[in-house]
């Protein structure tokens, strides 16, 4: 016959906080009583009314200047107020999780919200959570609070915040979930179910799937065992619920080719070793993972070990881990992580597994100093030198510029980039690249200098040879771009279309004529063009920048006709005469013979470049769109108003 422990079986750790809680109350100087059971479990309980701890039913029952333990399933806050008039010692085993969820349902009423709670009405849990709030709605499943909706319609528009009973199925916690979000239109939802619970429940079943009988340790009171009861009944053709190894008959089990263990969250490991002591004495075949799972909590730890433990509590200085042995771990929260801006609550919550590095051991206190920031380190190095073997590219923050390069933090190790490697112009400032991400290779690594080289360029030049073939493969006449301005000559610009130069001649700037393309761009700046032609064999592609959609011919000619008057401006000077642009795009000529109305020597006498001058338009060659202007018609035809104005006077 084979047996097999699931490994989260026993103590959860917030009821192993409260067990230690009181086991280092019943120590002190005062007389302490247990307000209520601390966990369900009455065997538990004895053993520490043993240890000299009382137990009291209600507040006033416990005497001025006393201590009183308040059990891990947590307490109204009426019961703390009233403790307090008392004048008694709070000590407060409340399980971390379980005091989370009191400040969601406080501050959800402060808000104006109805905390709705889905649990067992009549559980401590329940019942102590509820008294965090003055209007709390309690439900006990799906099917209640789909009953509720429909009795209260109005309740679906009010604002309400869900939260759940720490040991709920996951199933029935999903189900509520699906229906308030069907009904409700106002709704915060907190899933408040305990890591620890899925998980023990997740084990049971997948243990109970594949085992012929199932033994389930915890106290009759235990509401998280009556569930690890019925989940394995439904997965398992035989299910034994005991409490303590006497209640297991052996004649019950025979024939059993394999049979699971799992153990309640208030169950102790000294009942646990009594199921395992009977499974023994019948010769039954024991895994070894359910000897190493009974011999863990009086594990001794070593400095330099790496253990892995959950979190129980975070204060401003420490953070509390349960290693599930018996000392009490803790982080300093210098200990924590090497970016001194990070705060606590970014990295680790109450209820999170956590991976550290034990740096002191301090077996009379029982207490384990412990560093997540050097486990880190080592995992680190080793992530560095793994990107070098594998030329993976990594990612980090500049964090400084140093002789010959910048210094880029990589997981928290300094990176060296040498100023030929960080991708940027000869000309530009490195002082650019501080408090940028950057990703980079990693191309030297000594550990024992502790020293690491990086290139950025190389990245660069790798990522633009892939958008540059990614560009090629699609490029067509027509096609359009946002790019960037990289560069200019006196011809044109160069603008970077995606890992690909091509070049805007300067005709093709604008429309309108321009001497050079810094009247039109800079360099950086972000512009949409379009491709004329691309010679994929010569690598060459010509783009433009001018709106196609704009005809200044149809402009023109839609405004201007033979006879009429424009204002231009003096765009070139030539031996014949002058060129004037009458709109964006449309050149006429000023022939030299038409700019003045006498004989001129040369444009120059008259006209300059940039000036604006009013001309009429003597001829339009609309085949060859050709503009012919005059200054001198102008001139002459206000000649002749004159002279007919002098005759009308005569």
């Amino acid at each position: 016959m084979k047996v097999e422990l699931a490994r989260s079986a026993g103590f959860c750790y917030g009821v192993k906080r409260a067990v230690r809680m009181a086991e280092e109350a019943a120590q002190g100087e005062k007389p302490c009583y247990m307000l209520g059971q601390i966990i369900h479990n009455d065997w538990e309980i004895r053993r520490l009314e043993a240890l000299g701890l009382r137990l009291a039913a209600a507040p006033e029952e416990v005497p001025p200047g006393a201590a009183v333990l308040i059990r891990s399933h947590g307490e109204p806050r009426s019961v703390y107020q009233a403790l307090e008039e008392q004048g008694v010692e709070i000590i407060d085993a409340t399980c971390p999780n379980v005091s989370h969820i009191h400040r969601i349902v406080a501050e959800a009423e402060a808000e104006g919200r109805i905390p709705v709670i889905i649990g067992t009405p009549s559980h401590p849990e329940v019942q102590a959570i509820a008294g965090w709030c003055r209007s709390a709605v309690v439900l006990a499943d799906g099917e209640k609070l789909e009953k509720w909706l429909k009795n209260a319609p109005e309740m679906a528009s009010k604002p309400l915040t869900l939260v759940s009973q720490t040991t709920a199925t996951r199933a029935s916690w999903n189900f509520c979930v699906e229906i308030a979000k069907k009904e409700c239109t106002n709704l915060k939802i907190f899933d408040t179910i305990c890591n620890a619970t899925c998980k023990r429940q997740s084990e049971a079943q997948e243990l109970a799937s594949r085992s012929e009988a199932m033994i389930v340790i915890g106290g009759r009171e235990s509401s998280n065992t009556r569930r690890l009861t019925e989940l394995c009944a439904a997965l398992c053709p035989a299910v034994l619920w005991v409490e303590r190894g006497e209640e297991v008959e052996p004649s019950n089990l025979y024939g059993k080719a394999s049979i699971g263990i799992t153990a309640g969250a208030s169950t102790p490991g000294w009942i646990i070793k009594e199921v395992y002591d009977k499974m023994s004495a019948e010769n039954m075949e024991i895994e070894e993972s359910f000897a190493e799972m009974l011999e863990k909590s009086i594990k001794t730890l070593n400095t330099g070990e790496k253990v892995t433990g959950v979190v129980t509590g975070i204060t401003p200085t420490e953070i509390y881990v349960d290693l599930g042995t018996k000392h009490a771990g803790y982080i300093p929260v210098s200990e924590l992580s090497d970016d001194p801006t990070v705060k606590v609550e970014d990295i680790v919550k109450v209820g999170d597994e956590i991976e550290t590095y034990v740096m002191r051991v301090n077996d009379q206190e029982g207490v384990v100093t412990l560093s997540k920031k050097r486990l880190d380190t080592v995992k680190h190095w080793d992530s560095i030198e793994q990107a070098k073997e594998n030329k993976t590219v990594m990612e980090g923050l500049v964090t400084e510029e140093n002789k010959g390069g910048v210094v880029v933090n990589v997981k928290g190790i300094r990176v060296f980039v040498p100023a030929s490697q960080t991708g940027l112009p000869r000309s530009a400032a490195m002082s650019e690249l501080v408090k940028q991400h950057v990703r980079l290779r990693i191309t030297e690594v000594n550990r024992a200098r502790r020293r690491v080289v990086g290139s950025i360029r190389a990245v660069q030049a790798e990522e633009r040879a892939e958008k540059a073939a990614k560009v090629w493969a699609e490029i067509e006449p027509g096609k359009h771009y946002t790019g960037v301005v990289k560069s200019l000559t006196s011809y044109g610009a160069f603008v970077d279309i995606g890992g690909v130069d091509g070049m805007v001649h300067i005709s093709e700037l604008s429309w309108s004529r321009i001497k050079d393309p810094s009247e039109v761009v800079k360099v950086g700046d972000t512009v949409d063009v379009y491709v004329i032609s691309a010679d994929k064999e010569k690598k060459k592609i010509s783009l433009g920048m001018k709106d196609r959609t704009e005809d200044p011919w149809a402009k023109f000619t839609s405004t201007y006709d033979v006879g009429s008057v424009a204002n231009v401006k003096v765009v070139k000077l030539m031996t014949f005469g002058a060129f004037a642009e009458i709109v964006p795009g449309v050149d006429g000529l000023i022939h030299i013979s038409q700019i003045a109305d006498h004989r001129i020597d040369k444009p120059g006498d008259v006209l300059s470049e940039g000036q604006m001058v009013d001309v009429k338009i003597t001829d339009i060659d609309y085949e060859h769109k050709k503009v012919s202007l005059s200054i001198r018609a102008l001139l002459e035809d206000a000649k002749r108003a004159r002279e007919d104005e002098e005759d009308t006077e005569e």
